[in-house]
């Protein structure tokens, strides 16, 4: 075909590209890269990546080779040579299960590099435990699971796109399972065996034990470590995206990078780019998502002008571990408490062993997540109680050691024994809902950027996420964007590719401080997190009024201008901790811009003065920022709800809601 084979002949277009000067001899290209590398890292032995996560092994061999042939490519490793161009068909930011899928996928029509913030397996999906759900069962159908995703979205969800998700889903869990993942079986069958979890009508998780999302991360990792055409970088921290004019609209041409272990600038051109970066969860005080969640594809998205949509839907697990604070000493995360744990049989105590989901919904323990987390937050505040319990050593101790063994051992290590002992839980912050809007095939409103996984809104969970949809979207979306990607990248011509990347490498790079920060400032750093995350969660949190998302907005407002100053002074260092503190502020600041701007409560948006869900009301909240404006002071962003028009993007289309329009001007700060 002619798209696969414009794509496919990156090795010689991009090395070769017109436009090249002087300046940009030290561009290199991943086709490069694999002439290089040689029959020793053909031959090489390949150590399992279930090594790597369990900490045997570091880095891969394709990750030693990156660092190799950088340093051939630049003649040396000296501190002077710190910018690096690298040129590539598709840029993968984001190593979870979006990203990986996405990098395998379009491996198959060029080059791709894959980059990631921390080690590779450090992501949302790593610690995901329930499982990923699919229609697989006889007696259930895609109806049944439309109308479940629908129900607990509160009929916000685009029909369009969980009809799509639903259809599309079993197939690519099928693929998954090719491709090496091991699921718990039905020791009678030899079928999946299928959990059962809260909002779900008919079992459907297909699951490894409670540690699925180590297994998929597992048996995606091997796969691209064996493709070819993918190169991986790690601790790789992307400050900004890079944009150039294409016919008088600005497209997406790559992203800065820096490395963070050496404070290294990379510039990446890519033909197109993916963010696949996962969720925001550590702007909350407590969440069950690891450090590196800070919403950093979120945030840069934004300053590139990407619309961003349903930002006040931030889902908070019902069931994390409690713990004491002298317990928790360093921990950045709390441990979630599967969703199947209630699936399986486990009750809802308050600390009198008195049951009391069925006081707030008929559902009970298998409600939504909004809904139980809701009532456990209105359990606690009226019997004044710091948590509740989850109990479910009323199952057969096999049983619950068999399908649970990850959270029971967890749990024996601070002294509870599941078989035996209620666990204690709390809500924590969990899953990001809204993010980059983008279409039915990951295209977002500025050319050339695509997103998938829990940085986008494609408007499969509306309000309100159903249990183990989230892995779904992941893998429908990053198959699905693939196609898009090659049309987006067959529509525009090589010498206006050249041209767009001519001018990107005019953008002066930025480096990070490496060496060792004053104790001063970095306690300064860690004090405006905390700050940060004690606002949103007192402020932002399951439940809300207008007055405390008002005090919200200024506090958020006076730290990104705090912020701001650290980066324009030269006399401050800019360690890569300070660009996350302005990501993680930038996603407070849109989460409480949403939710001023919603007159009602639906979902996982719950407002004191207004109660109720409001018919007109029922669109998503659309945030995007013009040229010249900026979050905080004076920014001329904009939000809307209602009906995205339909328009084209170099051949590709956005998909469009059934919902009325209104647009409104975020408040001033």
């Amino acid at each position: 075909m002619a798209v696969q084979g414009t794509v496919a002949r990156t090795s010689r277009t991009l090395a070769n590209a017109p436009g090249r000067n002087a300046r940009n001899d030290r561009a290199t290209t991943l086709g490069s890269m694999r002439c290089q590398r040689g029959r020793s890292i053909r031959t090489a032995t390949r150590r399992p990546v279930k090594d790597q996560i369990q900490g045997k092994r570091l880095r891969s061999p394709r990750t030693l080779f990156t660092a190799r042939f950088r340093a051939q490519a630049n003649g040396s490793m000296d501190a002077c040579e710190k910018e690096e161009t690298v040129k590539v068909d598709f840029l993968v930011v984001g190593t979870g299960i979006a990203g990986l899928s996405y990098a395998l996928e379009a491996a198959k029509h060029g080059s791709v590099l894959l980059v990631t913030k921390d080690k590779p397996h450090e992501c949302n999906t790593n610690y995901a435990q329930g499982g990923v759900c699919a229609v697989l069962d006889t007696e259930d159908s895609v109806e049944s699971h439309i109308n479940d995703t629908l129900v607990a979205g509160a009929y916000l969800c685009d029909q369009k796109v969980v009809e799509t998700v639903c259809q599309e889903g079993p197939a690519r869990v099928a693929h998954l399972a090719e491709l090496g993942a091991e699921f718990t079986k039905n020791a009678k069958t030899g079928d999946f065996h299928l959990a059962k979890e809260g909002g779900h009508s008919h079992p459907r998780i297909v699951h490894a034990a409670d540690t699925t999302g180590k297994e998929i991360e597992r048996a995606l990792l091997d796969s691209v470590y064996m493709h070819p055409n993918i190169v991986m970088r790690d601790h790789c921290f992307v400050l900004e995206l890079l944009l150039s004019k294409i016919e008088g609209k600005e497209h997406c041409v790559g992203a800065h990078i820096v490395e963070s272990m050496t404070g290294h600038a990379l510039r990446v051109l890519a033909k197109t780019t993916m963010l696949a970066t996962g969720g925001a969860g550590q702007v909350y005080l407590n969440t069950t998502n690891p450090a590196v969640a800070t919403g950093d594809g979120l945030a840069i998205a934004f300053r590139a002008k990407a619309e961003v949509a349903n930002m006040e839907f931030f889902q908070f697990h019902p069931t994390s571990l409690y713990l004491e604070p002298a317990q928790r000493q360093d921990m950045t995360k709390a441990f979630l408490i599967s969703e199947a744990v209630r699936g399986a049989g486990g009750r809802l105590l308050n600390l009198e062993g008195e049951q009391f989901m069925q006081g707030y919904d008929r559902r009970a323990e298998l409600a939504p997540r909004d809904v139980v987390a809701r009532s456990i937050d209105s359990e606690m505040r009226k019997h004044g109680q710091s948590h509740v319990l989850l109990d479910i050593s009323d199952q057969p101790s096999s049983e619950i050691l068999d399908h649970f063994p990850n959270i029971a051992a967890t749990c024996k290590v601070f002294g509870i024994d599941i078989t035996k002992d209620p666990i204690p839980v709390v809500p924590a912050a969990h899953y990001m809902c809204g993010g980059v809007k983008t279409g039915l095939d990951a295209q977002t409103n500025v050319p050339g950027l695509f997103a998938c996984g829990e940085v986008a809104y494609t408007g499969l969970h509306g309000a309100n996420r159903l249990a183990s949809n989230s892995l779904l979207e992941g893998l429908v979306f990053a198959h699905r964007a693939v196609s898009s990607a090659l049309e987006y990248s067959a529509a525009i011509e090589k010498d206006t590719v050249a041209h767009a990347w001519g001018s990107a490498m005019d953008v002066p790079l930025l480096s990070v401080s490496t060496s060792t920060v004053g104790e001063g400032f970095q306690a300064l750093l860690h004090e405006k997190k905390l700050e940060v995350q004690n606002v949103m969660w007192q402020n932002v949190g399951i439940v809300r009024t207008v007055a405390k998302l008002q005090v919200a907005r200024l506090q958020l407002a006076a730290l990104h201008e705090e912020i701001s100053c650290y980066l324009k002074d030269p006399a401050y260092p800019k360690p890569m901790e300070l660009f996350e503190l302005r990501n993680l502020v930038t996603c407070g600041q849109l989460i409480v811009w949403s939710a001023l701007k919603r007159k009602e409560s639906r979902g996982l948006h719950f407002c004191l003065d207004y109660k109720e869900q409001v018919e007109a009301e029922r669109c998503p909240t659309v945030i995007s920022a013009h040229r010249g404006g900026r979050v905080g002071k004076g920014s001329s962003a904009q939000v809307t709800q209602g009906k995205r028009k339909t328009h084209s993007i170099l051949g590709s289309r956005m998909n469009a809601e059934s919902h009325p329009v209104k647009t409104r001007c975020l408040p001033e700060e």
